[in-house]
């Protein structure tokens, strides 16, 4: 049976790129983008492409009526700097969206879901290296506990449904090709428009806040990984812990200087991303996610520098 596959939230900083890699893989005309907003021209003009608020049931329920997926991505999301903004708002996106996509996915026998999670969901009592699978979670931002939420509704509906619903806990996502989304870990993109630019970039967290990254490339491949693992293989319906390399503001800046000597960074003061930065983990433990479906990241520092800078080059209008 061929796949046809449904990526909501497509026009997003991991949408734009999954959706490409997904056409690459099962052909345009089986993936079918939507999103609230005009898609951007790659997705445009690659494929199909439905407008749709996750928020409308009435909306989704025509897509899945009328394409009848057999595989459900749901990306759209508000993410934790701009959620701190708006918290009634991301609560109810984050939420409602997922539970109408689930109520959807059992309605029409989906064969599978795919739901992004977050390192959002730890919090400050879970330990900061080298965070467990199972710990304490107690986030603190609206982000970070509708993700949480969205994890216990997607094992439970495996549990009481079947419904074969994936996800992973994604860490900070650096790409190239589209802007980031008002995330914490935001600066490790704009730091290299901004090295590029100017020469110079005044980071929103402070020199030695080492969090969670992954280049964008390491995401969509463990994405695809994840889905096309056997279903006997995936022992996690909460999400999985993924692992991609960590660092430091100053540990970035100082790997650009390799490349670009007279680079320069300074830091701001009483930014309120940096509270939420210093409630998330500094390294994750991907164990089971390497044991279930053989993640292994292949993106280190010096090599996501090297291809991000690379890339902006020779796509930027400076």
């Amino acid at each position: 049976m061929s796949e046809k596959i449904l990526v909501i939230g497509a026009n997003g900083q991991i949408g734009t790129e999954l959706v490409i890699a997904l056409r690459n893989k099962y052909g345009a005309e089986q993936v079918i983008a939507s999103d609230i907003n005009n898609p951007a021209y790659a997705i445009r003009n690659s494929g199909p492409f439905e407008f749709a608020n996750v928020l409308d049931k009435d909306t989704l329920h025509h897509l899945f009526h009328k394409h009848e997926p057999t595989q459900v991505y749901l990306l759209a999301a508000m993410l934790s700097a701009t959620g701190e903004q708006r918290p009634k708002m991301a609560w109810d996106l984050n939420m409602n969206g997922l539970l109408h996509v689930l109520d959807l996915a059992v309605e029409f026998k989906t064969a599978k879901v795919f739901w992004p999670s977050s390192i959002a969901v730890f919090g400050p009592n879970s330990p900061k290296q080298n965070t467990p699978q199972y710990c304490v979670m107690d986030p603190n931002t609206v982000y970070g506990f509708s993700k949480l939420a969205g994890e216990r509704w997607c094992e439970y509906y495996h549990t009481k449904h079947g419904l074969d619903v994936r996800s992973i806990r994604y860490p900070g996502i650096i790409s190239w090709k589209a802007a980031p989304g008002g995330g914490t870990t935001d600066y490790a993109i704009h730091i290299f428009y901004e090295a590029l630019k100017t020469g110079t970039y005044q980071s929103f967290l402070s020199a030695n806040t080492m969090l969670p990254m992954m280049y964008m490339d390491d995401a969509i491949r463990a994405t695809l990984s994840l889905m096309d693992a056997p279903t006997e293989n995936i022992s996690i319906r909460s999400s999985y812990n993924l692992g991609g390399v960590s660092f430091t503001p100053d540990e970035l800046a100082a790997q650009i200087k390799t490349q670009m000597p007279g680079f320069t960074i300074s830091y701001a003061d009483n930014d309120p991303r940096q509270a939420i930065a210093d409630s998330w983990p500094q390294s994750i433990d991907y164990t089971q996610a390497h044991q279930d479906w053989n993640w292994i990241p292949e993106y280190d520092l010096p090599r996501m520098t090297a291809t991000m800078l690379e890339n902006l080059k020779n796509s930027l209008v400076l």
